[in-house]
């Protein structure tokens, strides 16, 4: 490792500043494009030391957590939090304009809609037994130690509040020495959270578990690795109008606003399908929206969320037919044939796409399509697929969910010109 005076040029795809030597690129975190630094330097990768000459895009991070200036800091959360607002804007939308100019497509992007702090009702913890108690934070980027944390910028009130109760019961819980996992989730009417951890539990750590639980007034729910372990209330959340109570650790997205956003551009954009296919549909995030003009089916391979969505169906007033179906759609994607009886489809697939689905859906006579991701570059993909197959894109709308990350959702609108 040797110290070295670096210009930054330029960001990368993950938020790191990027200096070109003779030697190549280095990656230096908490840098910006303009910034003047010393940095120790192995290899490819730098840790930033001082900064000589500041960029003018750098403002004051408002975490306490960020950066690489003590052991409280840097905890792997969040890359660019001392980046100004504009140019972190111009940066996310990149990324998405990026990714699709790399499969040749020339589509119009919109404006990043924006993400305000203190939004995120979904977050996951690490934690680790301790002698005093067990440590409760976020991983260290490129790293397993966990950093913690006494507050945090980008969760939802609540849960920052909550976190001297999440910890108690994150030493409640330590009874390896194992790192773990705590999924929070901000619903109504307390949290929600979902531990996963690599150690078992004996009938007297339950029963310890669950009294701790019963003292700590902001949760509602504890499971241990997918067990419900105390109910105090069921957990809700409200997709449109419909009230919907997930599955432990079921997947939600990040933020309300956002997917209020997403929503309603995917129900604008299919309200004239009379049937529709909501395709890696979850507890109900868009078919139950969807559910209020259209007849939706939905398909899902976790069943404790289609069972919640089923659920929540058959309660809810004044929705159109909802059905359901198991389905692992990576392994078994429905079928031209299948899709034929629909007129309008979304589909909102994990981070590694849906290539093997999308090849059926691009050869489908369904008219108008709705893709989400949370990851541009598979999306591009699946966009390049679909368009090879006829589809136009109408509208690619980047959505900042993940607030001061590398990450970012988006929603790409296509339609099948008729013929």
């Amino acid at each position: 490792m040797s110290a070295q005076k670096l210009d930054i040029t330029r960001l990368g795809g993950q938020g790191d500043g990027i200096a070109e030597t003779p030697q190549g690129q280095i990656f230096v975190p908490f840098t910006l494009p303009g910034d003047v630094i010393n940095a120790a330097v192995e290899k490819s990768r730098a840790t930033l030391m001082s900064v000589l000459t500041p960029s003018p895009d750098r403002v004051t991070p408002p975490c306490p957590h960020f950066g690489p200036d003590h052991e409280n800091a840097g905890c792997g959360g969040c890359a660019v939090q001392h980046m100004a607002d504009a140019p972190y804007r111009a940066w996310k939308r990149d990324l998405v304009v990026a990714a699709l100019e790399g499969r040749g497509i020339m589509a119009e992007v919109s404006p990043l809609v924006p993400c305000a702090p203190h939004s995120r009702r979904r977050v996951v913890f690490a934690a680790r037994r301790t002698e005093k108690g067990a440590i409760l934070g976020f991983y260290r980027a490129m790293s397993h130690q966990i950093v913690a944390i006494e507050t945090c910028v980008i969760a939802a009130p609540r849960i920052t509040q909550a976190l001297p109760s999440i910890r108690r019961l994150a030493t409640a819980v330590a009874v390896g020495k194992e790192p773990f996992h705590l999924s929070v989730l901000d619903a109504s009417p307390g949290l929600d959270i979902a531990v996963d951890a690599p150690f078992k539990l004996s009938e007297p750590d339950r029963l310890r578990i669950i009294t701790a639980v019963r003292s700590e007034q902001p949760v509602a729910r504890l499971s241990f690795n997918g067990e419900i372990l105390i109910e105090k209330q069921p957990p809700q959340l409200t997709f449109g109008s419909v009230l919907v109570s997930p599955p432990p650790g079921g997947f939600v997205q990040a933020t309300a606003e956002a997917e209020e956003i997403m929503g309603e551009l995917v129900s604008e954009h299919l309200k004239k399908s009379k049937r529709i296919v909501d395709l890696f549909s979850g507890s109900g995030t868009f078919a139950l929206r969807l559910a209020s003009h259209s007849h939706v089916h939905a398909v899902e391979a976790d069943a404790p969320s289609l069972a919640a969505l089923d659920k929540a169906a058959r309660r809810a007033q004044g929705l159109k037919p909802v059905s359901v179906e198991k389905r692992d759609l990576f392994r078994r994607p429905m079928m031209v044939a299948e899709l034929k009886a629909y007129q309008g489809l979304v589909f909102d697939p994990p981070r590694a796409g849906a290539e093997v689905q999308v090849a059926d859906i691009a050869r489908s006579p369904i008219p108008r399509l709705a893709a989400v991701s949370c990851n541009p570059v598979t999306l591009a993909r699946d966009l390049e697929m679909l368009i090879a197959g006829g589809y136009r894109v109408m509208s690619v709308t980047p959505i900042d969910q993940f607030l001061w990350t590398s990450h970012v959702e988006v929603v790409a609108l296509l339609e099948r010109p008729k013929r």
